[in-house]
């Protein structure tokens, strides 16, 4: 089974998130946006600057209704170290789960087999919990949270928009097409 479409599998993890320890839960979760944003592990290379990007987008993205959570098989309390320890990761005001129980990349599939460490994925959650947008990269290739901000726009846009779609490079407030069989052959 494909997971786009699919709902989110049950999980609770602890979570650091403005300076406290925050139990989360696949029911609090459902009724907003979500982005799930796993990255291998703490304390390393790629993955502060992502998480930096990520964070520089993360006031537009509460703007939108989104929720962003962090991803990594480390321990909440190692993502407390390192949010004071790095400044890159001391800008990041979104929660930070721990997973070394390795239930959330299990049930995203993301849970490098052998090495108890996640791959670098990122996925977005509909209000429903269904998973509507799924991006994962290799080890040495970083992703853009810009290019992410407008995938959730593009997806928001389409459930509030039935029977539109957002064709490629797709930005707020342009042309979006309407799937019919006048359109067949001519794009």
């Amino acid at each position: 089974m494909g997971i786009i479409g699919s709902t989110i599998k049950p999980f609770t993890a602890q979570s650091y998130k403005a300076g406290k320890f925050v139990e989360v839960s696949d029911t609090d979760v459902k009724g907003k946006w979500a982005v799930f944003f796993f990255y291998p592990a703490d304390f390393t290379f790629v993955c502060p600057t992502e998480l930096e990007d990520l964070a520089d987008q993360y006031a537009d993205l509460q703007a939108m209704g989104v929720e962003v959570y962090a991803v990594s098989t480390d321990t909440h309390f190692s993502h407390k170290a390192w949010h004071d320890s790095s400044p890159a990761i001391g800008k990041i005001n979104y929660h930070m789960l721990g997973d070394q129980n390795h239930v959330i990349s299990n049930n995203f599939g993301v849970l490098r087999e052998g090495q108890g460490l996640a791959d670098r994925a990122t996925f977005v959650v509909d209000p429903d919990g269904v998973i509507q947008v799924t991006e994962i990269t290799c080890e040495g290739v970083g992703r853009n949270a810009v290019e992410l901000v407008r995938k959730i726009k593009a997806a928001i846009y389409v459930r509030e928009h039935p029977g539109q779609v957002c064709p490629a490079k797709w930005e707020e407030g342009s042309e979006t097409l309407a799937p019919s069989i006048d359109l067949v052959g001519k794009i």
